[in-house]
């Protein structure tokens, strides 16, 4: 069974820094796709960031250039450094876990909800003006 615990969230200033970890117990870390998802109240969950078990990455056009997703094998950890927090990144945020059955796949798959699995049960981040 694989369990996903996130922490680093919390409330910042606009301009300002955070960066999410997300633990995952269980077997097979270093070849599961792994991903960030969020979501604001009232909206749908999105796809914001993933890195596969080849380190290819991908990034919603939004968070492009501010947010970087990583991922430490050896302590079975995936990180999300934030900069430039904006209002608008205010949402809790997810982190999710699939396995790589059936090879690679497009990166644009890697932000599609219905690829993961396995889910976290949040972090709250908030940025204020």
């Amino acid at each position: 069974q694989v369990q996903l615990v996130e922490s680093g969230g919390g409330s910042v200033q606009t301009g300002g820094s955070l960066n999410l970890s997300c633990t995952v117990s269980g077997n097979g870390f270093s070849s599961r796709r792994m991903a960030w998802f969020r979501q604001a109240l009232g909206t749908e969950r999105e796809g914001i960031a993933a890195i596969d078990r080849e380190l290819r990455t991908t990034y919603t056009d939004s968070v492009k250039g501010r947010f970087t997703i990583s991922r430490d094998n050896a302590k079975k950890t995936l990180y999300l450094q934030m900069n430039s927090l904006k209002p608008e990144d205010t949402a809790m945020y997810y982190c999710a876990s699939a396995g790589s059955s059936g090879g690679r796949v497009p990166l644009f798959r890697l932000l599609v909800s219905d690829l993961y699995n396995y889910w976290g049960q949040g972090t709250q981040v908030t940025v204020s003006s």
